[in-house]
């Protein structure tokens, strides 16, 4: 499990910069100073939870099954809310309306922060070692 999630993190990783490459750039001319902002937003919240799946990747405190829960809780939620992000600032360039599938940004933005509550249970869970 741990490789996948590390392989995942890089892969968030690398399209955040990417995408926060290709917004600043190419989409500078095409879309609103507001819409680059909202672009932005998606942008920088992928990159939270892809550092933050390197750290569930090689965290050695979290039990596996932790881990699972919340690799699929950054999965769907950055997908979700980041995705649906990019769809809504550059809806302008595309022939669909990604207004009408704008309800599952919210719906994304709730799994990540589940996700937090989630590592914070499972942190509290953590029994103390010899010193801590």
């Amino acid at each position: 499990m741990n490789k996948k999630i590390l392989i995942t993190a890089s892969i968030f990783g690398f399209l955040a910069v990417a995408f926060g490459a290709f917004g600043a750039h190419a989409l500078k001319d095409l879309i609103t100073v507001e819409a680059q902002q909202t672009f932005e937003t998606g942008v920088r919240y992928q990159m939270y939870h892809a550092i933050l799946l390197l750290f569930v990747g090689t965290n050695s405190d979290l039990q596996k099954s932790a881990k699972k829960i919340l690799y699929y809780l950054i999965v769907i939620g950055v997908i979700l809310f980041s995705g649906s992000i990019y769809g809504l600032a550059t809806n302008l360039l595309t022939t669909f309306n990604f207004k009408t599938i704008g309800f599952v940004t919210p719906i994304g933005g709730l799994l990540l922060i589940l996700t937090w509550g989630f590592l914070i249970v499972n942190f509290l869970k953590i029994k103390p070692k010899n010193g801590d």
